[in-house]
């Protein structure tokens, strides 16, 4: 190749990194307006809740399915939602840490797209269940165990496989972590945050205390 055709053939790639960097800035989302302390429903992927809306007491965790503190607290928070389903919100947003799970982002995704169907705590749970099963698995591994799991929980399978690619997941997961990162200050999982106040990390991860936080929580909000 000679002199002129490096400059061109320099000028190209130039001009097509030039493009990526002006789209992907054109791409990002401000999500500052957003009052991560309630329920959120911005976007075509609304926040995933269980228990009531009115939020008189309210639980969010930021999670990374992958994480192993995070499948002990998922036990915790299993019991209170079972106990005071009719009194506790809690609310489920991702924080996959890719850069010590690698397959983090591609559960949360699964878990999202069963969400497109209706069925995200199925997916949640099966997940959380079973992560031994697939936390280090390979990706072409994963991607079979979790298909298995839609599967599982009634999921019309090619959706679900086509749903894995909607930008909307994307998205959703992209402000679960912007949320939390920019309100509450999220760098680890689980992080909780109950009526507002992000729980320390180390009590988070405490059943015992984390159980006596909501349970106070609940005996303010409507008595003993």
């Amino acid at each position: 190749m000679n002199k002129a055709k490096w400059i061109i053939f320099a000028a190209v790639v130039v001009a097509i990194f030039g493009s990526l960097i002006y789209f992907s800035k054109s791409d990002t989302k401000d999500y500052s307006s957003i009052d991560a302390t309630k329920i959120i429903t911005d976007g075509p992927i609304a926040d995933h809740v269980e228990g009531p809306t009115d939020q008189k007491v309210t639980l969010i965790e930021y999670g990374d399915f992958q994480c192993s503190a995070c499948s002990i607290t998922y036990e915790t928070v299993n019991k209170l939602t079972a106990k005071y389903g009719d009194k506790l919100t809690f609310i489920f947003r991702n924080f996959p840490l890719t850069t010590s799970h690698p397959n983090a982002l591609a559960a949360a995704t699964a878990a999202e797209s069963a969400g497109m169907q209706g069925k995200y705590f199925e997916m949640y749970n099966i997940l959380y269940q079973n992560q031994s099963s697939w936390s280090s698995a390979t990706t072409s591994e994963r991607a079979a165990i979790f298909k298995s799991y839609a599967q599982q929980i009634g999921l019309d399978v090619d959706k679900y496989t086509s749903d894995l690619t909607s930008a909307d997941i994307s998205d959703k997961i992209a402000r679960d972590k912007a949320t939390g990162l920019n309100q509450f200050g999220v760098d680890g999982t689980p992080t909780f945050v109950l009526n507002g106040e992000v729980v320390d990390s180390t009590t988070g991860v405490s059943a015992d205390k984390l159980t006596e936080l909501v349970e106070n929580a609940i005996t303010a909000a409507y008595g003993s």
